[in-house]
């Protein structure tokens, strides 16, 4: 059939019921417009053909040669999608592996599916003040280790415990140097020396372990009422190796009394060079970079905590309470729980803040490739979410309860390469890798048709409500 005979038949397919109607498309100017309109629509690139832009099928029963064709290379394929691992591990996500190709200024979105899962292994780090005014807590948390690993056993059949203190820089103006630690009374029990960080005791699920090791700390002596709180939970973050973190929920129990000493404060005792966000720690557990580096920020410990994957619980007293819950908002999924004068209701709090922390679901993604953007809503079970360009976010989700998020993914030009976005709800180990990049799909074609489009409307190519997301081609 000749392009003239094609012409003439082309309404009767477009309008002929049980015919090439899948799709009706008008004719468009140029090939970007015509293959960002609709999955379905197509554009002939033999010059002089009209119409340039149709359903595929049409143009070719039309007279285009099949390989003039030019598709639409939008596509989105799930590679894996597993309910379980071969292991019999839970798996939180689904799916697991997403290949997706993007026309630039066009959205694909896909569903992730998440379950929280039922009896997660957990790895919990008691990070202690032990200045002088925190010694009544001392003594009752000698006896806490077995109700702390028994607390966290009604989530988790796998629990691992481990320990860590902190008091303040062994310098001046914020410790005594003396030979006496002050304030500790002259003829009572001895004190420790002052130091910014020790770790105790490695995790491990022995309970008897941190009772003895508990039972052998003793309090210690510092002159201002702020701690080296920031030195702790830093060293506690990024010594993994020191303090044996597993692939776990990773839970840093923070008990102490005062407030925190943060970047700058160090200048008071003569020390400038800021924080390193490196482990400093030796053979024996301490922290041998306490002369040397000031208090990180508040910044550095939001990262330091994220790249970990560690959550934080603030176990305070009613006096700081205000200020934790205010430092709170700016570290990644943190909590703050009123801490009694004597620590005895540490369990109750772990408890709480635990189920507060596993029962707020956040979808994550990692640094995105350039010019990719990517938007997650979340579908607890109500009203969908707003879109946030960071992460969904669901709360009060249940052991074994069912939770949607839809990812949309743009890109902002073409061609890019595919590169790997990591998907994942943190404190929990697995995650989505997203394979995403974009393509041009008229590279190469005559961009214009050289006849105006007819019928003098505004051209476009339409889909009727019958058409599906499955006619789109791979």
């Amino acid at each position: 059939m000749g392009r003239a005979g094609g012409l003439l038949l082309l309404p009767l397919l477009l309008v002929t019921p049980g015919g090439a109607g899948a799709e009706r498309c008008e004719l468009l100017a140029s090939c970007e417009d015509c293959v960002r309109m609709h999955p379905r629509c197509a554009w002939c690139e033999q010059e002089g053909f009209l119409p340039r832009c149709a359903p595929p099928e049409v143009l070719e029963s039309a007279g285009c040669p099949p390989g003039a064709v030019v598709l639409p290379r939008e596509s989105l394929r799930v590679l894996q999608d597993l309910e379980l691992l071969p292991e019999g591990e839970p798996v939180p996500l689904r799916p697991q592996r997403v290949r997706m190709w993007l026309l630039p200024g066009e959205e694909q979105s896909f569903q992730v599916r998440f379950r929280r899962p039922e009896g997660h292994p957990v790895d919990l780090y008691y990070l202690m003040d032990l200045s002088y005014s925190m010694r009544d807590d001392l003594e009752t948390i000698r006896g806490l280790g077995s109700d702390l690993m028994d607390t966290l056993r009604n989530f988790s059949s796998s629990v691992r415990i481990g320990l860590g203190s902190f008091v303040e820089k062994p310098v001046l103006p914020f410790s005594s140097t003396g030979p006496q630690p002050r304030p500790c009374p002259r003829g009572g029990d001895p004190c420790e020396a002052a130091a910014a960080f020790r770790h105790e005791l490695a995790l491990s699920g022995r309970a008897g372990a941190f009772a003895e090791r508990v039972g052998g700390l003793r309090s210690a002596a510092n002159l201002d009422a702020p701690e080296s709180g920031f030195d702790a939970v830093l060293q506690a973050a990024v010594c993994g190796d020191h303090l044996g973190w597993g692939s776990a929920t990773r839970v840093l129990l923070f008990c102490s009394d005062d407030a925190w000493h943060s970047a700058g404060d160090g200048k008071l005792g003569g020390i400038t060079r800021p924080s390193d966000t490196r482990c400093h720690l030796d053979a024996s557990g301490h922290y041998t970079a306490e002369h040397r580096h000031d208090y990180p920020s508040v910044g550095l410990l939001a990262q330091v905590l994220e790249a970990a994957d560690i959550q934080l619980i603030f176990a305070v007293t009613r006096p700081v309470v205000p200020l934790y819950e205010e430092l709170s908002r700016e570290l990644p999924r943190a909590v703050v729980r009123e801490l009694r004068g004597d620590s005895s209701n540490v369990p109750r709090l772990l408890a709480d803040a635990y189920e507060a922390l596993a029962s707020t679901v956040e979808l994550k993604h990692s640094p995105l490739p350039p010019n990719i953007s990517l938007s997650i809503e979340s579908h607890c079970g109500g009203a969908p979410g707003p879109p946030r360009p960071h992460g969904g976010l669901c709360t009060g989700v249940h052991v074994n309860q069912e939770v949607t998020f839809t990812v949309r993914a743009r890109a902002a030009s073409c061609p890019l390469p595919p590169g790997l976005v990591t998907l994942r709800v943190p404190g929990l180990q697995g995650a989505l890798q997203l394979e995403v990049g974009a393509r041009c799909p008229c590279r190469g074609a005559p961009q214009r048709a050289r006849a105006p489009p007819r019928h003098g409307g505004t051209p476009e190519c339409r889909s009727p409500q019958s058409a599906t997301v499955s006619d789109q081609p791979e």
